[in-house]
């Protein structure tokens, strides 16, 4: 840092940013094409926010509200920026660091004098909130939420946390964003960093690249650059020691490079829902626990599949020692309250001092806690008595018991997913307690990890979701080379290289639906450098080859892959084996480098369909196919062209049936360039008898769509 002219200069390798004596950010200029990087305007780097004023003065001239106070002049002293601000009495010292490609503030103390406060028995300064960094940038051709970037091809600028304690945002304008960081009272406030990330367009990621290793954050930038994150995953429910061969077997057939495993395939699950999650139970089926659970992740391995470990970490079932007989103390409340009266064992009102106006009323989450003890309720009065009418004690079978007068107890914060399990507070220890139960499995070979219920947290929800993540990720060990979560935040982005996977879409929908959400998604997630997880893909009854084909088809032109769930109604799909050749085959094809950026491109483009073949040569060859509906109810037809013959795949997700296609001269084929299927002929055409996959082939598009269109089951 330097000052020239009365103005502060602070640049590294890639940007020069001058602060005027307003302690406004007037410039911040790209060194490598002398662009200036922030809109116009007197807009102050640093605020500091009160709840209300203090200083006697102030708070009788100004409103007793909520109030920020923009800094108005600044200096360098002792290496460190000092800041004042309007009206309060007080300075900040923000230290700086400068590395080659960010630079970052850190409030390091506030500076009061002994005559600031000089009446008032109080900590101080009453600061609630410090803006750590405050800046207008122009609007670029993309934005980033997640990483908060605005960027395109020239230039890249950013204002990222360096851990999950720093509130990011980014409030648009006309022509720019006003990009922040906030250190909040309570969360962090003293030692609160965040950190400007200002390069030329293709050396971003290699910035905050180095901003994770020199702040010992987790490699987000590493693991976006692994070949795996492309790779489609194969996701299990119910392996083990005794069937994973089977597994195994299905993984290779659809060519898999990833298994994700989710936690009821070792631990019980309860009759429904998350009832037992986070109980770390075994299944009798893994009798020596952990050593089952390494022989199985071995075995998975051996085949050359990388393996991961699904697991929800910041929820607790509702059967489990955490919540009865005894609920743990540790378990969140949503709502304080206040006993007004003692509880003796029998009490069926519970009188508070609090209002219970606007408290949770679905019928499946009205559970009090006091104490070890829950107690449903039926309803409640706002006026005074205040109390909770209806009352069941000992709910989920915990044990009743007396409760003083004065004792504090709250609203149980029950997930929305199935009421079967309640959230942690993470204001406490107990994240910590479950991530080393989650860490101790994830040793047992696992590489990378799905953080599923990350959004399970009490409020604050932009810090405690990432810093849940944070609290398990961890004590991961080795790092995973990966992970996906079910919420996004700011700081997850270092985490959460993959982004969300999207729920299960029925067969009926399923394309219609991968464009709707996964498509856009994805499109949406190449802002922040990110790809997306275009499924949880279940098999069905009906599933077909050219249903997946289409997701998969999708997810490889954004360079996106699925998860496809093996969850036992895989067993009754007829159509399975074909399915899975689809996905080996686009999973091979992404491996050797088939999909050029050109193919990709055409793959985007539309609702058109296309089918992955290989050729005379056994190379893959991209082909666009249009569905033909037929008189053969039940059976698909898909026709496309191919070094100036014309085919059409054929299929029948419900058991085999004779379809008579009237024309001699087609030919029944099992794969386009493969053998002769058998067919008979009678006077109208052939006979072929249709269930799995197979083709049919003429020398005429027009020919082949036509005996299509007019044929029937016989």
């Amino acid at each position: 840092m330097k000052i020239e002219n009365g103005k502060i200069i602070i640049e590294n390798s890639f940007v020069k940013l001058v602060i005027n004596e307003r302690c406004a950010a007037e410039s911040l200029v790209l060194k490598s094409s002398g662009e200036e990087l922030l809109s116009e305007g007197d807009h102050p780097i640093f605020s500091v926010t009160q709840e209300r004023p203090y200083n006697n003065e102030i708070k009788l001239i100004y409103m007793n509200k909520r109030t920020t106070y923009p800094a108005n002049r600044v200096r360098i002293e002792d290496g460190r920026l000092v800041v004042g601000f309007e009206l309060a009495p007080y300075e900040a010292a923000v230290e700086v660091k400068v590395a080659d490609s960010y630079i970052a503030f850190t409030l390091a103390d506030f500076i009061v004098k002994p005559d600031n406060y000089d009446y008032l028995k109080m900590s101080t300064p009453p600061a609630c909130e410090f803006r750590l960094l405050s800046l207008p940038v122009k609007n670029r051709e993309r934005f980033g939420k997640w990483i908060n970037a605005a960027w395109d091809e020239r230039a890249a600028v950013a204002v990222v946390a360096t851990d999950a304690t720093a509130r990011i945002e980014a409030e648009p304008r006309r022509t720019y964003r006003m990009l922040t960081a906030d250190a909040i009272r309570g969360i962090k406030l003293r030692g609160c960093t965040a950190a400007l990330v200002a390069t030329d367009a293709d050396k971003f990621l290699d910035a905050i690249g180095e901003l994770e290793v020199d702040f010992g954050m987790p490699r987000g930038v590493a693991s976006r650059k692994s070949e795996l994150i492309k790779a489609s995953i194969c996701w299990l429910v119910d392996v083990t020691p005794e069937n994973v061969d089977y597994y195994v077997d299905k993984m290779k057939k659809g060519g898999f490079r990833l298994c994700l495993i989710y936690y009821p395939s070792f631990y019980e699950r309860g009759e429904r829902g998350y009832l037992l999650n986070n109980g770390f139970k075994f299944r009798r089926e893994y009798p020596r626990g952990l050593d089952d659970v390494r022989f199985v992740v071995d075995k998975i391995k051996d085949a050359g599949i990388t393996v991961g470990f699904h697991f929800l970490h910041t929820h607790i079932g509702m059967q489990t020692k955490y919540v009865t007989p005894h609920a743990d103390h540790r378990l969140n409340t949503t709502r304080k309250f206040t006993l007004s009266r003692p509880l003796d064992l029998s009490a069926g009102e519970i009188f508070v001092n609090e209002n219970p106006v606007d408290t949770v009323m679905h019928e499946d989450c009205r559970i009090l806690k006091f104490g070890t003890e829950l107690i449903s309720y039926e309803g409640y009065e706002t006026e005074p008595p205040y109390r909770f009418f209806g009352c069941r004690r000992g709910a989920w079978e915990t044990e009743i018991v007396t409760h003083p007068a004065g004792e504090i107890g709250g609203i149980l914060d029950i997930s929305e997913f199935s009421a079967t399990s309640v959230y942690l507070d993470q204001n406490s220890d107990i994240q910590e307690e479950i991530a080393a139960k989650i860490a101790e499995v994830y040793s047992m070979g696992f590489e990378f990890a799905y953080f599923d219920g990350s959004e399970g947290t009490n409020a604050p929800f932009e810090y405690h979701i990432p810093n849940a993540q944070h609290r398990v990720y961890k004590h991961l060990s080795p790092a995973p080379i990966f992970c996906e979560g079910a919420a996004k935040s700011h700081f997850g982005w270092h985490m959460l290289s993959g982004a969300n996977a999207f729920d299960i879409f029925p067969t009926d929908i399923f394309k219609r639906m991968i464009d709707k959400y996964p498509v856009v998604a994805a499109e949406e997630m190449r802002n922040d450098f990110t790809r997306v997880n275009f499924g949880w893909w279940a098999f069905y009854d009906d599933t077909r080859p050219d249903v997946y084909e289409y997701g998969i088809a999708k997810a490889t032109a954004w360079d996106c892959p699925a998860t496809v769930m093996f969850h036992g109604k895989h067993e009754s799909t007829l159509l399975l084996e074909d399915t899975l050749e689809v996905i080996r085959r686009w999973e091979d094809a992404k491996r050797r480098g088939f999909f050029t950026e050109e193919r990709k491109a055409m793959l985007r483009r539309g609702t058109d369909e296309y089918i992955l073949i290989t050729d005379e040569n056994g190379e893959y060859a991209l082909c666009r196919t249009e569905e033909v509906e037929s008189g053969a109810e039940g059976v698909y037809f898909f026709t496309f062209e191919h070094n100036g013959m014309a085919y059409a795949s054929v299929c029948k997700p419900y058991g085999a049936s004779d379809v008579l296609i009237p024309s001699h001269e087609v030919e029944y084929i099992c794969e386009p360039y493969g053998k002769p299927l058998a067919k008979e002929k009678n006077d109208s055409g052939i006979v072929i008898s249709v269930s799995s996959r197979a083709y049919l082939k003429h020398s005429s598009l027009s020919v082949l769509k036509d005996a299509i269109s007019s044929a029937k089951l016989i």
